[in-house]
């Protein structure tokens, strides 16, 4: 059996075992309930966000890619970010949409390396800016003393998350010198230092950070009106500390489309704020489902293009 499709199984297993015993412990009924009173006027202004984060996200990323000189139209990097995301929806969560963009994007530019490299830098300041701002909502959250352990990863995970951006020189120094001249050491270095060259582009980087952390933010939002939606009454201050750890839970590849172990997390995140579990797992649901909306645009036009090569 290939490697892709083992690993779709045993994410579809893990999957299936976490809603099962989700399903077993909470309320299903109970759920739907709350899924089924969900107030229209909220959900048209998740979706309005979302539409204003896929803006955003894609913006980011073509900054990126003009700061190194990389020659690809407006147009073809927004099909190809939108593209890739819904396709990277059917491989392991989280790095599935990173895959696809980086192979997409190496398929069009003659610097590979360079693609894949933004593709990188991308991730890496999006997930500092998640942890920024969980590290912030942490800090200022009234409940502060119950979280020295997830501040005290936060700060080791940014430091983590900088480092990655000295990784051609650390790398050189790790990887034994005899290693050096095989294949696939000469591809780390040369993805490191593709990766590196952004540190000589610190506006970039600062707007690329700045952009991200909106984007953080946005999504936290969009799960805040989710949340009042149906009828959960907890301040927006919690969601500043929640949100951040089930955004990196389902970027975590162990799930099909973040259905799952993210949605666990998610659950057993609200029970400090007194959060029934039934609408708990109802806005865990609701949360996953509108990131698989957000992927409709790529969706269609995956479809678009290939209806068009089909009629060549």
């Amino acid at each position: 059996m290939a490697m892709p499709a083992r690993s779709f199984w045993i994410r579809a297993a893990v999957t299936g075992a976490v809603l099962a015993l989700l399903f077993w412990k909470i309320d299903g009924a109970g759920a739907l309930r709350a899924l089924a009173r969900l107030d229209p006027s909220y959900a048209v202004a998740t979706l309005a966000l979302l539409a204003v984060d896929r803006v955003v996200m894609v913006w980011r990323w073509i900054a990126l890619l003009r700061a190194t000189g990389q020659r690809v139209a407006t147009k073809s990097a927004v099909w190809i970010y939108l593209v890739s995301s819904f396709v990277g929806s059917f491989l392991p969560a989280g790095v599935g949409a990173d895959v696809a963009r980086a192979y997409t994007l190496t398929q069009r530019t003659s610097d590979g390396g360079a693609a894949i490299a933004s593709v990188a830098a991308d991730r890496v300041l999006g997930l500092m800016s998640i942890i920024l701002v969980g590290l912030v909502g942490a800090i200022t959250w009234e409940g502060t003393d119950r979280f020295p352990i997830v501040i005290a990863g936060a700060l080791t995970a940014l430091a983590g998350c900088v480092t990655l951006l000295w990784a051609d020189a650390w790398a050189r120094s790790v990887i034994p010198t005899r290693l050096h001249p095989s294949l696939a050491v000469i591809r780390v270095f040369r993805y490191a230092d593709a990766l590196a060259a952004y540190r000589g582009h610190r506006g970039t980087l600062a707007l690329v950070l700045a952009l991200s952390i909106g984007v953080q933010l946005l999504r936290i939002a969009q799960a805040y009106l989710l949340g009042r939606g149906i009828d959960i009454d907890v301040p927006f201050d919690y969601y500043l500390v929640f949100m951040p750890i089930g955004l990196i839970g389902l970027l975590l590849p162990i799930s099909i489309s973040g259905f799952g172990a993210p949605q666990g997390l998610i659950v057993w995140l609200l029970l400090p704020a007194g959060v029934p579990e039934a609408s708990a797992l109802a806005l865990s649901t609701l949360i996953v489902l509108t990131g698989i909306i957000g992927n409709v645009p790529g969706a269609l036009l995956y479809l678009r293009t290939r209806e068009q090569r089909t009629h060549r």
